[in-house]
């Protein structure tokens, strides 16, 4: 086979890796698991990450042998295992997947297709529908998007925020994009994100939602974030966090992480004021930053903080 012809087959079947993160969802990992096998485009791999599970889970991903490629590894957070999957993986396209929901079949064929539509688009956004522990269809449903090409990278750099981007389940990469971006930051402070990712890499690149839905994101009582009111601090702290990241990592960003920073302050005053861990790291973040920034970050920090109240 000629180089042209290998370049050919290569942009008509590319390897797509399907990365899963997990820690103690052995209730839901088969589920998980099972959806990325069941995808009807076949050129993919699954990489199952587990985050030192102190349940059944790792029985049950072993159990799955030569099918999927296991990394088992000791507990460091969602955003180690976006590192040692990515670094595990071969695909030139990179799906991630929460070990609590659930891929639908054509999710992956639609992704491929998006991307062979440009070269151009780095990342590849869809819409989720939620459904219960059971896996049963609920009412209420995440905001759903029309399919479209998406550049928000002038905004970014501006200091503006990009409309809302879906939960992790969602996120598709090429793996160029991703190589600009991983491996990411990890604190232990910070056990589960997928902030800087997908902030990233909508402020580094052109890239398109899909209207359709490609995923089932699961609501229920262990969920870190979704629909969970009662985790404030958690929620500033990933705003917080994500805007310290930015900034150490790419200057031209400042703007828009001195945004993510004022946003985590007022959740954080909302929360009571009183997490060592957000404390700490704002008092870090506006020592890197001048007088007249940190003005403006208290000012946006009260403006949130009331338009909340």
């Amino acid at each position: 086979m000629t180089h042209s012809e290998n370049i050919s087959r290569y942009q008509d079947n590319p390897l797509v890796s399907i990365i899963i993160a997990n820690y103690n969802y052995a209730r839901f990992i088969g589920q998980a698991i099972d959806s990325a096998l069941s995808q009807t485009y076949q050129n993919i791999e699954v990489i199952v990450v587990d985050d030192g599970s102190t349940d059944n889970s790792q029985k049950i991903i072993a159990s799955y042998g030569e099918r999927v490629v296991t990394v088992f590894k000791d507990n460091a957070g969602q955003c180690s295992c976006y590192n040692v999957g990515f670094a595990t993986s071969r695909g030139q396209i990179i799906c991630f997947l929460d070990s609590d929901d659930i891929l639908l079949p054509e999710k992956v064929a639609e992704v491929v297709k998006a991307f062979k539509s440009s070269e151009e688009l780095g990342w590849c956004f869809h819409n989720l529908r939620w459904v219960d522990e059971n896996a049963e269809l609920l009412l209420k449903s995440s905001t759903q998007r029309s399919s479209r090409e998406c550049d928000f990278r002038n905004m970014l750099k501006s200091g503006k925020l990009p409309p809302a981007l879906p939960a992790s389940s969602a996120l598709c990469f090429r793996r160029s994009l991703l190589d600009k971006i991983l491996p990411m930051p990890i604190a232990k402070a910070v056990s589960c994100s997928d902030f800087y990712v997908k902030y990233m890499a909508v402020a580094l690149s052109k890239g398109c939602f899909l209207g359709k839905v490609l995923a089932h994101h699961r609501i229920h009582a262990n969920n870190a974030a979704t629909l969970r009111n009662d985790r404030q601090h958690l929620r500033a702290r990933e705003f917080i966090f994500t805007g310290y990241w930015i900034s150490k990592e790419f200057q031209c960003l400042k703007k828009f992480a001195n945004k993510l920073v004022a946003i985590g302050i007022s959740l954080q005053w909302h929360a009571g004021n009183n997490d060592y861990e957000n404390n700490k790291i704002i008092k870090d973040y506006l020592i890197i930053t001048s007088f007249l920034e940190k003005m403006e970050i208290n000012l946006k920090a009260c403006f949130y903080y009331l338009k909340a109240s």
